[in-house]
């Protein structure tokens, strides 16, 4: 019976690389000549920080640019409304969400289950597995659930018959 994988991950290196490159862009722009201003990363969290709210907004203009380039969505991220202000720096956080949680995984499946196509859903742990009885049942279903307005980029893995 052919199954796939629903899963939401992203790829460190790629997000490594857009950090980078954006400090490499941050080091050549004359606005930040002589500014204290850096882009930093620690796990799945980028920290952007300067020395004004409006320098932290062009930081995340920057680093947004970045991750496109990378094919790194943007969307599936949690940045806080309010800038931390501490001494003479502001700075804000951006974090990249990994796997799918329960609430997402229930619409998921709901969504599939509405769509009724001959494919079951079930979650397991931070994944959704699809299985069906014919391919072109499965791939309806992938192009379902891009065209569906779900805020978390979705990636389609272990596809086999």
């Amino acid at each position: 019976m052919p199954t796939f994988d629903i899963v939401s991950e992203i790829d460190r290196v790629e997000l490594k690389n857009a950090v980078d490159n954006a400090n490499r862009e941050l080091d050549s722009r004359f606005d930040f000549r002589g500014v204290e201003a850096r882009i930093e990363l620690n796990e799945f969290t980028v920290t952007l920080a300067s020395e004004s709210d409006f320098q932290v907004q062009q930081l995340y203009d920057i680093f947004a640019n970045h991750c496109a380039k990378r094919n790194l969505s943007m969307a599936g991220t949690e940045t806080p409304q309010e800038l931390n202000h501490s001494g003479k720096t502001y700075s804000t956080t951006v974090t990249f969400k990994q796997g799918i949680d329960q609430p997402l995984a229930k619409q998921i499946v709901k969504l599939v289950k509405d769509s009724k196509l001959k494919v079951q859903a079930s979650i397991q742990g931070e994944k959704v597995r699809v299985s069906g009885k014919k391919r072109d049942d499965l791939q309806q279903t992938m192009a379902l659930l891009r065209a569906s307005d779900i805020e978390l980029p979705l990636q389609f893995e272990n596809f086999r018959d």
